[in-house]
């Protein structure tokens, strides 16, 4: 077997693999439906290329009908190669829209210099995306965020949160105008960036702005990139964690009613539901 039929037996691997997993999410959380019609955010990284494609095929393949219009934001950042992405995207024949806007100058001009400019910046292009799709009507905005981008962001706000919080496959805008999808949420970074390579999309720099180097998120992936090496499988295993969840088994009196549950009493036992009062009333009067 040549070069080239290994490469091709293994970019039709990869292919299956991705498009399997993500069919598998999207039926998982019930992401599109019959009539959607999405709003798919594009980069120009790897993670939003590789959406993009899994889900054209699956579209033609898909027993619903449903509309992808994909959108990137031209935040005017300087060097930003703005030519690359309308090219790329005329060359495929799929609807898309440009939405410039400013929102390089605005940050650097309220973040000091040195500080991390990714916070503001992720959320005025947040703003940027959900307005544009509230006036266009689009009822799901895709974007391209994977399983290890949920893993990271789950130890990054266990670590320096101190909250038990990841990134969900689905969820509804804070405003509950927006619903927002993750079909790459089942999908391994490294089977992405590996098929991003033997498509040879044209990559867009993440680091265009200059505020990437020492974030704690490459803490997180160096971390859990060591964890893959040395103990296989675990990555896996908190990844299903994620979907396995008892709360009565942690400490939060939000998500589980601690003080008003009670064992069953047999006759002429005392109601163990009457402690948690008795607790109550001490921390009162500390």
């Amino acid at each position: 077997m040549n070069t080239d039929d290994k490469t091709r037996q293994r970019f039709n691997k990869l292919q299956k693999r991705l498009r399997r997993e993500m069919g598998q999410a999207i039926a998982d959380y019930k992401m599109i439906e019959e009539g959607d019609r999405i709003m798919v955010c594009l980069s120009g990284g790897k993670d939003s290329y590789t959406m993009l494609d899994i889900l054209l095929t699956l579209q033609q393949s898909a027993p619903i009908n449903f509309e992808l219009l994909v959108v990137n934001l031209d935040q005017k950042q300087p060097g930003f190669p703005e030519h690359i992405l309308p090219e790329y995207l005329a060359s495929l024949g799929v609807a898309y829209h440009v939405i410039e806007q400013d929102t390089y100058s605005v940050v650097k001009r309220v973040i000091p210099e040195g500080k991390t400019t990714c916070g503001l910046c992720s959320r005025m292009r947040r703003g940027a995306l959900y307005a544009y799709a509230e006036e266009h009507a689009y009822n799901k905005i895709a974007l391209g965020h994977h399983r290890d981008d949920i893993i990271e962001t789950f130890f990054l706000n266990m670590f320096h949160g101190g909250q038990l919080k990841a990134m969900p496959a689905k969820l509804k805008s804070d405003n509950g105008k927006h619903i927002v999808i993750r079909p790459l949420a089942y999908a391994r970074e490294k089977d992405i960036e590996e098929f991003a390579k033997l498509k040879a999309y044209p990559i867009i720099p993440c680091n265009l702005c200059g505020s990437q180097d020492g974030l704690q998120r490459v803490q997180m992936k160096k971390m859990l990139s060591d964890w893959d090496q040395q103990f296989p499988g675990r990555i896996e295993t908190i990844f299903n964690s994620l979907k396995n969840i008892r709360p009565s088994q942690l400490l939060d009196n939000n998500m589980f009613d601690f003080e008003n549950f009670s064992q069953a009493k047999n006759d002429g036992e005392a109601d163990v539901h009457s402690q948690p009062v008795v607790f109550s009333a001490l921390r009162a009067s500390k």
